[in-house]
């Protein structure tokens, strides 16, 4: 089991909403002799909050190694590993190294000459509410048409059970290195998802004439495509380490919380 000396705490963006629940924290870290520091190089990062402050800590630790291990404090808590009523019993053994680690990938979306990380996922989107917008797209640079909808979602594994599902997208299980693909409202019977693995990227071209395509990564716009712009997605180099009790696995996440 991994040993853990030093670790963070990253909590909620309202830090009243789990005030004492880092103070518990920081009483078991000092029973386990580990020291809670404000930094990067650490063994461990606890976080307090729900999937939100679950994404802003993986991405935070992007790249990185250090294993993220979240505690629900929010509505769904997907990512987390522990809820909020079994705090002490879960950081005990997490100090203890008692847990398992997941390794995700993430995306990196192209536009112009930025290039923006994404662990969630990389959505574009119409710019104007209740207008459609006709998007040409290709993977791997074979072009595969146009199609009238009102955005696109290429999600990550991670990301694959939020508005990828929501949209009716696949659910890509946790150790997969790939990206699901998923229309938002196709105006076609033909643009079904499809998940692509690693080196098939995505291009995303908009073909509207008067309607801007907005490109969205974790949440945050990060760029506008007018007619003829285009974006690249694509799974990038670095991956997020997922931490998680060794019984709380990916099924049993998914039967709690989708299927009951």
């Amino acid at each position: 089991m991994p040993s853990i000396e030093r670790a963070t705490v990253f909590v909620h963006g309202r830090p009243e909403k789990v005030a004492g629940a880092r103070t518990r924290v920081e009483q078991l870290a000092a029973v386990a002799g580990v020291e809670l520091v404000d930094a990067d190089d650490v063994d461990l990062a606890v976080v307090l909050g729900g999937d939100g402050t679950m994404l802003r800590a993986l991405k935070r630790f992007l790249g990185t190694g250090v294993p993220v291990l979240g505690v629900n404090f929010g509505r769904v808590g997907f990512l987390t590993g522990i809820q909020h009523e079994d705090l002490e019993d879960g950081l005990r053994r997490a100090f203890d190294g008692d847990f398992a680690t997941y390794e995700l990938p993430s995306l990196e979306a192209e536009v112009g000459s930025e290039r923006n990380p994404a662990v969630n996922d990389v959505v574009a989107a119409s710019s104007s509410l209740g207008r459609m917008v006709e998007l040409r797209w290709s993977i791997a640079g074979e072009d595969l048409g146009s199609v009238p909808c009102d955005g696109v979602i290429s999600s990550t594994p991670t990301g694959s059970t939020a508005y990828n599902l929501s949209n009716g997208g696949p659910v890509l299980v946790w150790g997969l290195d790939a990206m699901a693909i998923t229309f938002v409202a196709p105006h076609s019977l033909h643009a079904r998802p499809l998940v692509v693995p690693r080196s098939a990227d995505l291009q995303v071209t908009n073909l509207t004439k008067d309607v801007g395509v907005g490109v969205l990564a974790d949440g945050h716009q990060i760029g506008e495509l007018g007619e003829g712009d285009a974006v690249t997605i694509r799974l990038a180099e670095a991956k997020s380490a997922l931490a998680t009790l060794p019984e709380s696995t990916f099924f049993r996440r998914y039967g709690d919380t989708f299927a009951s």
